[in-house]
């Protein structure tokens, strides 16, 4: 467990994730707290890579659940072997010996439990899991009622066998990309912290340690273009800006075509890698890439100068 928040930034870094001081700060108190934290923020900034690196830097299991419309309770935490368990009661049953209650106690054990994705992190052996509960924004309100027990005290309850109890206390990341508000019960039993787009030099950074083929120019070009276009007046023509992991597809791809140059001709024919609507797309025209390559230009130049 890293014990300071520079030390938790370097090892973030060791695995290739770059966080900046605020968001290792609400990390690190997460971690010291023993208390869930939640990241709000846009598509593609970083929330669901955060989980990943503790993973990597804490070397403990990362367990997934990721959260959809109309999630049902036994999708996140158990279900019953319904099969195993019929079977099981039918041999049961043929022997003279077993009473009612026996059969009952015998199919409702341990060994016909499905745990789902919030009993295996809270059976999970020393030094513990990470858990993604994965754009809880996407679950219905109900099942926000559901988990504040598990936010609140580590627990769950299952009504055939009781109350199961982490023993080892998995550390929880929840995302939220804000398609709605959520409850404040569920807010209020974590550490919150907005995830916004990065700043230009932590950007190139994650750009040059994910596409470590791609030159110097290249990665700056595609730092400084994907930055104009994430800026007012530029982002208003577009339903939804693109995040770090288009950034890094970008990079990618260019690096494919053997770009050397970002050009608006080049820009216009990989805006399918950049954006993900129709509209967008079309929003991309030439002239319109000429506009975000010399404010691209000008922002380089403005910062040379201060």
């Amino acid at each position: 467990m890293p014990q300071s928040i520079d030390e938790l930034i370097a090892a973030l870094e060791g695995v290739g994730y770059y966080a900046d001081r605020r968001l290792a700060t609400a990390v690190f108190l997460a971690l010291q707290l023993g208390r869930p934290l939640l990241l709000e923020g846009e598509p593609g900034v970083g929330k669901t890579e955060l989980a990943k690196a503790l993973s990597r830097v804490l070397a403990r299991p990362m367990i997934r659940l990721q959260c959809f419309d109309g999630m049902e309770q036994r999708e996140a935490l158990y279900e019953w072997n319904y099969t195993a368990q019929l079977l099981h009661m039918r041999a049961l049953e043929g022997s003279s010996q077993a009473s009612p209650g026996d059969i009952e106690r015998a199919v409702y054990g341990e060994r016909f439990l499905i745990a789902r994705p919030l009993l295996q992190a809270l059976q999970a052996p020393q030094p513990g899991a990470v858990l993604l509960i994965d754009e809880v924004d996407r679950a219905d309100e109900p099942f926000e009622a559901f988990l504040l027990e598990y936010l609140g005290e580590y627990q769950v309850s299952i009504p055939e066998l009781g109350t199961v109890q982490a023993q080892h206390r998995p550390i929880t990341i929840l995302t939220s990309n804000r398609t709605r508000e959520l409850n404040d019960a569920v807010k209020r039993r974590c550490l919150y912290h907005w995830l916004d787009y990065p700043e230009r030099e932590r950007e190139l950074a994650i750009v040059r340690a994910r596409v470590p083929n791609a030159s110097e120019q290249l990665t700056t070009q595609v730092a400084a273009v994907v930055g104009q276009l994430r800026s007012m007046p530029f982002s208003n023509a577009f339903q939804r800006a693109p995040g770090i992991a288009e950034s890094v597809d970008w990079a990618k791809a260019l690096v494919a075509l053997d770009t050397l140059v970002v050009d608006p001709e080049v820009i216009q024919d990989t805006a399918g890698i950049l954006f993900k609507q129709r509209d967008d797309i079309a929003a991309m025209s030439q002239a319109f890439a000429v506009d975000v390559l010399e404010a691209a230009a000008q922002q380089a130049q403005d910062d040379a100068v201060s």
